[in-house]
């Protein structure tokens, strides 16, 4: 197995895959039809060189990640209005459009907020409820990133449960499928889609729970005594912590080493719970928006 460094995500009845700049959604429309949008992507950040410093370049990708991410969602939320049958003028399209692009921005601002505030300063208040039982700062820290993962772990479950959300993790399985068929070798079918992994060493899931793991080995250096400062600390470590999951992330999608492979498997497993086996006409769609960015049989020539 090789990298082939495409990567993307599930959208509403659809994918999305981007190879470098270029992106493509392909969603399957209520007639049957598969629609097809590529585009290039330009970051939001003006700056280049931050976007190539290792355990820097972290942040500012998984921020552009979420971008796109709302941007496609918004995109493929569309083909659900039109089939509810809403016509919009010109004017009124435009005016959507603005509207949408404000909610979008202003949803990544608060996915963040909420993240750090659930994800990080919720936890620390709740380890600290057995602050009275111990005085070991590495026991705190421990039980602190245990409940971390565990509020994780159980906010995957409950979401899974929703019939949308298990449809959209069966086009996430679609996605991990496809490139897993490219990057072992096989011609891009269904057949040789539906028998490969739906598990892929570079998924936002694995990310995720990097972020979880790394988390708990960089607040092992908060020493602090004021509570407040703690909790600011923590904050202002989610920059880093996301900098050096992202060069995991990256380290375990282009490694085969045991170790490396070893380090990966829990997000793996977590991945049991956000994708899901996918129909034949997921992976349709999931080889459409492949093809769309990548070609994949002169990928596959000069590097396997």
């Amino acid at each position: 197995m090789k990298s082939s460094n495409i990567g993307g995500q599930a959208v509403l009845e659809g994918i999305m895959m981007r190879n470098k700049e270029k992106y493509s959604v392909a969603v399957r429309k209520a007639d049957g039809g598969i629609a097809v949008d590529v585009r290039e992507y330009k970051s939001v950040f003006p700056w280049k060189a931050p976007m190539k410093i290792p355990f820097v370049r972290g942040i500012f990708h998984f921020v552009d990640s979420l971008v796109l991410g709302m941007k496609t969602l918004t995109y493929s939320a569309g083909f659900l209005e039109e089939e509810e049958g809403e016509a919009l003028t010109e004017e009124e399209a435009a005016k959507r459009e603005k509207t949408d692009k404000f909610i979008m921005n202003l949803t990544v601002v608060l996915a963040i907020v909420l993240a750090a505030a659930i994800f990080m300063v919720l936890p620390y208040f709740l380890s600290s409820l057995v602050e009275k039982r111990t005085s070991s700062r590495t026991l705190m820290t421990v039980f602190e990133g245990v409940i971390r993962v565990v509020i994780f772990l159980a906010y995957i479950f409950l979401i899974s449960r929703t019939k949308d959300i298990k449809r959209t993790f069966m086009y996430h399985g679609a996605e991990h499928k496809c490139i897993n068929c490219i990057e072992h070798g096989m011609e891009l079918t269904v057949e040789n889609v539906r028998k490969s992994s739906r598990q892929h060493k570079r998924c936002g899931t694995s990310f995720l729970f990097f972020v979880m793991i790394v988390s708990i080995i960089f607040c092992f250096f908060i020493t602090a005594k004021s509570q407040v400062l703690r909790v600011l600390l923590r904050i202002a470590l989610l920059p880093l912590i996301a900098g050096a999951s992202y060069e995991m992330i990256r380290l375990a999608g282009n490694s085969d080493n045991a170790f490396i492979n070893l380090l990966s498997r829990p997000g793996m497993w977590v991945q049991n719970m956000t994708t899901k086996e996918p129909d034949d006409s997921m992976i349709e769609v999931g080889i459409r928006a492949v093809e769309e960015v990548f070609d994949w049989r002169t990928w596959q020539r000069e590097n396997l």
